[in-house]
């Protein structure tokens, strides 16, 4: 990559108190150097499940209560563990061999940070911790891993990721439900629980378009927009909750949740739109891609099914080398679908944002390639699953050939293990950008799809 771009942020990670002035290297694309003899014919997803575990065990002098850390080093956000990644990787490690180990580890970091939050005693976790410890860019040491000296949890603060956003709630009531569900450990379900009822106080809104609203910021303020993803997540949980808990409470917060993702949908064109700011009106643009797969996957709704449709041809990409800003190498392409409507009208000739690289048009983001390939398979409809298999074969390739020399707590990875976030620097037209970065979320969704687990079934 060119340029020198400021950590990849997300709506996810959109609330905290400030990003702080940093100015970051890029490094980290082109092709993967040759692993030892036998990698080629080690499997795809086990080469995806030994980034994982290489990305949690990256710091094994800090103990054995820990996360996952999120990005490779390159990324420059040193080791922050995001929630929602973790969430992930919990639900990617339930599907895998000998996996129920790791998942459980990574459940019980949750629990510890929700019972041990610097501040807060309420249920919540914060939108990302720190996982080992770093120089921060003005020279200051950071030594502590995930469990401070005082016994608290590291929470993200050198660049804000101190807000807690409902959708990364969510996920990780999700993944605490799962093992809940796995395990027959009452104290999944209990940490599940407190998510769910903070949501409830903090988010629930009587509105118009009613639904919950999306967070808090890292002040404890609370943020006016309501996110048609977050409460897609909340369709999942609350169903979940309800299931395992047998309270019919959570029956009608589910409905309030779906409800809201209903008045998103655009039936002349067949997809869901992002939200609102306000709760009156609804924001028509951009039309993000994860509305599309995961309320399929979370809804199950026939009568919204051509949302697939719509982002497997309106948001479709194809980056090659001669594309302008491609860092794909030469002689390779990759195939999928971009962030959202937006990243096809990205500016080429200006930065994502300050410090930032120019914007590839056509770059592919791999962690939405894969739950569409997951929605597509969980749909099944005459042609899908042959969809799904080249949308997961343009994965794997990347994770053969992207991203290589890429290291986590400044060790090496395991040869060609792990699924870059972009192939190519993308603008999400949310301000944020995705880079050509191992990643743990894009990781878990690709071993998602390749297990055919739904993690949004209710």
């Amino acid at each position: 990559m060119t340029g020198s771009p400021r950590p990849s942020l997300s709506r996810r990670t959109l609330i905290g108190t400030g990003l702080g002035a940093a100015v970051l290297a890029a490094t980290g694309t082109g092709t993967a150097h040759a692993g030892p003899q036998g990698a080629s014919a080690t499997s795809a997803p086990r080469r995806a499940r030994a980034f994982l575990a290489a990305a949690m065990d990256a710091y094994p002098d800090h103990g054995t209560i820990r996360l996952t850390q999120s990005y490779t080093d390159q990324a420059g956000l040193f080791s922050t563990a995001f929630t929602y990644d973790n969430a992930l990787a919990i639900l990617a490690h339930l599907t895998s061999p000998g996996g129920r180990s790791r998942a459980v580890a990574l459940g019980d970091a949750l629990l510890y940070a929700q019972a041990h939050d610097p501040v807060h005693d309420d249920g919540r976790l914060r939108q990302a911790y720190n996982v080992g410890p770093y120089t921060f860019y003005d020279g200051s040491p950071q030594p502590d891993g995930f469990v401070r000296a005082d016994g608290t949890a590291n929470v993200g603060t050198q660049f804000g990721f101190t807000g807690t956003a409902v959708g990364d709630m969510a996920w990780a009531g999700i993944a605490l439900t799962a093992l809940a569900a796995r395990t027959g450990e009452r104290r999944f379900l209990t940490g599940a629980s407190r998510i769910g009822e903070w949501i409830e106080r903090v988010g629930r809104t009587d509105e118009p378009l009613g639904g919950y609203k999306f967070g808090v910021d890292g002040a404890g303020n609370r943020l006016p927009f309501t996110s048609t993803e977050h409460n897609t997540d909340l369709v999942a949980l609350f169903g979940r909750l309800a299931r395992l808990t047998g309270d019919r409470v959570w029956r009608e917060r589910r409905a309030r949740a779906r409800a809201f993702v209903e008045k998103m949908w655009e039936p002349s064109g067949g997809f869901f739109y992002t939200g609102t700011n306000d709760g009156v009106t609804i924001n028509r643009s951009p039309v993000p891609e994860d509305t599309q797969t995961w309320t399929h996957l979370a809804l199950g709704s026939p009568a919204h099914s051509r949302s697939l449709d719509w982002a497997a041809a309106e948001l479709a990409v194809l980056d090659t080398a001669d594309r302008p800003n491609s860092t794909v190498p030469t002689g390779q392409s990759y195939e999928g679908v971009t962030f959202s409507s937006a990243s096809l009208l990205a500016n080429e000739g200006a930065p994502i944002a300050d410090g930032q690289p120019r914007p590839d048009r056509n770059g592919v983001w791999f962690e939405g390639t894969a739950h569409l390939a997951l929605a597509l398979r969980h749909r099944g409809h005459p042609g899908d699953e042959k969809r799904a298999r080249r949308l997961l074969g343009s994965v794997e390739r990347a994770q053969d050939h992207l991203g290589g020399a890429q290291t986590v707590g400044g060790r090496a990875l395991p040869a060609r293990s792990g699924v870059v976030s972009a192939s190519s620097p993308l603008d999400t037209g949310f301000g944020f950008g995705y880079y050509p970065y191992r990643h743990t979320g894009a990781t878990a969704w690709y071993l998602l799809a390749t297990a055919r687990a739904n993690p949004l079934r209710g």
